[in-house]
């Protein structure tokens, strides 16, 4: 596919589905406006809630969508180490994180740092 852009994936995903503006803004819960923003690259910073509901209402990988709009991948993250590893992250911990800005995404990463000792005490699966 080569590196194209958020907005003019999504629309060509869209149009593959022969679906309008009007409806996929309604299956993925969002207004047609915002939706035609995106699709013209007017929107500098999606929200993951938003990308990962076009995701699920244009039948493709969520990670496409979030790459393209610049997300860092679940997979390739590093640790204080700069060790890369898979992660395995509960999907409904992700739901709940997409819905949050980034500043309170830090936040909460801030309190699970400061807890990561005590989890270290409970067992592993």
């Amino acid at each position: 596919m080569g590196e194209m852009k958020l907005g003019s994936r999504i629309r060509e995903l869209r149009e593959q589905m022969g679906l309008s503006q009007a409806q996929l803004a309604s299956h993925a819960h969002v207004s047609q406006g915002y939706l035609c923003q995106l699709e013209r690259e007017e929107v500098k910073n999606p929200s993951a809630a938003i990308l990962l509901r076009l995701a699920s209402s244009l039948y493709v990988d969520p990670h496409e969508l979030l790459d393209a709009a610049g997300y860092t991948p679940v997979r390739s993250v590093s640790r204080k180490g700069g060790n890369n590893y898979e992660a395995k992250v509960d999907p409904d911990l992700l739901k709940f994180l997409a819905d949050l800005s980034q500043e309170q995404q830090r936040y909460i990463l801030l309190l699970l740092e400061s807890m990561e000792q005590r989890l270290d005490t409970l067992p592993k699966r």
